[in-house]
């Protein structure tokens, strides 16, 4: 059992404490109390978030917001105390948090289109109940996250030292991403002009970030808030149907097995303006396209620029991955330009 329990007010003495979940970045584990109670108790990985403190702050501030939205208990996330009254706790260095566990709730890998609309739906309902929050009022936890123009330069300097050794072999690749250094501007120009406004963004809209009525898989909350910040909600759709709208995995090599999936966009379309359409202004709508495809070139530029530097950032389990990350991402951005027109139309008619 860890020490560190004891320092939460928790309902009862623990009795267990099990790893639990899929998630890669935080050590989770569920926590059974004497009585019954169950509880969600995570180590905050510093490493990636080097801000632990401000980034309970973004937490804290959050769930407390939409608490006053929701009806249903399990629509949030519930942080529970620390005995000195603060949301976490240190031991060693080492940051903790508990959360009352979800109900009678799943969690899904993948989506077919009905799951995939409910996923929409829980991301749009999280988006127009953050609305009238003061996005300027979180920390921005991992700066320039999806400053694809900042990302874009990242990408010209691991071409320029090609730490690797590869550049020679992948020219292609590195010429489809400098052909669109104007599109890598767009959001960011217009946020610049106080025309995409500034909003409370999640910044990992994957359906595994969603937990579902355990019987009738109607969404319920949206977890995994350790990214919510100040940004772009055009972006937040964007990486839902980067991630979500793919025939195939993330690390395909098989690109004839890759394809942009107009099917699953539509579903996502119509969720995500079910629940936050009125809360959106016209650009951002209009704009929702092209966050698809500045998320998907994002993505794939970033894994190219980790295959020329020698895979130093995201973890791979073979030879070549990041690239061959890289290149389905690619293949979309391909497909979605093929797609181009109908991706617009079908949001106008979703509106």
């Amino acid at each position: 059992m860890h020490s560190v329990l004891s320092s939460f007010a928790l309902l009862g003495a623990p009795i267990s404490c099990e790893p639990f979940g899929s998630g890669h970045i935080n050590g989770t584990q569920l926590v059974v109390c004497e009585g019954g109670a169950r509880y969600v108790l995570q180590h905050i990985n510093t490493h990636v978030f080097r801000e632990p403190e401000a980034l309970m702050r973004n937490i804290e501030l959050v769930t407390a917001h939409l608490r006053k939205k929701v009806s249903d208990p399990r629509g949030v996330l519930n942080l529970v105390p620390a005995l000195d009254g603060k949301s976490f706790v240190v031991e060693n260095g080492a940051y903790w948090r508990v959360y009352e566990l979800v109900e009678n709730s799943v969690c899904h890998q993948s989506a077919d289109a009905s799951l995939f609309y409910e996923s929409a739906v829980a991301f749009g309902r999280f988006q127009n109940q953050l609305a009238d929050f003061p996005a300027e009022q979180l920390t921005e936890t991992i700066p320039h996250f999806h400053d694809t123009p900042v990302r874009f330069a990242a990408f010209q300097r691991a071409v320029a030292e090609d730490a690797a050794g590869v550049s020679h072999l992948i020219q292609r690749e590195i010429d489809f991403v400098l052909s669109r250094e104007a599109f890598t501007h767009t959001l960011t120009d217009l946020q610049g002009a106080d025309e995409l406004p500034l909003r409370v963004t999640h910044n990992d809209t994957k359906i595994n970030n969603v937990l579902f009525d355990a019987e009738t898989n109607k969404a319920l909350c949206v977890i995994d808030l350790d990214t919510v910040m100040p940004g772009l909600s055009v972006n937040d759709f964007g990486d839902a149907i980067r991630f979500g709208a793919s025939t195939a995995a993330e690390d395909e090599r098989d690109l004839s097995r890759v394809h942009f999936d107009l099917g699953l966009y539509k579903a996502y379309v119509k969720g995500y303006l079910s629940t936050c359409g009125e809360s959106l202004t016209k650009m951002e709508k209009v704009m929702l396209p092209v966050g698809a495809k500045m998320m998907t070139l994002e993505c794939g530029m970033r894994f190219l620029a980790d295959h020329l530097a020698g895979d130093v950032y995201f973890h791979v389990s073979r030879k070549g991955q990041n690239l061959d990350r890289a290149r389905t991402q690619f293949r979309l951005v391909e497909e979605m330009e093929q797609h181009w027109a109908q991706m617009h139309e079908i949001v106008e008619e979703t509106d």
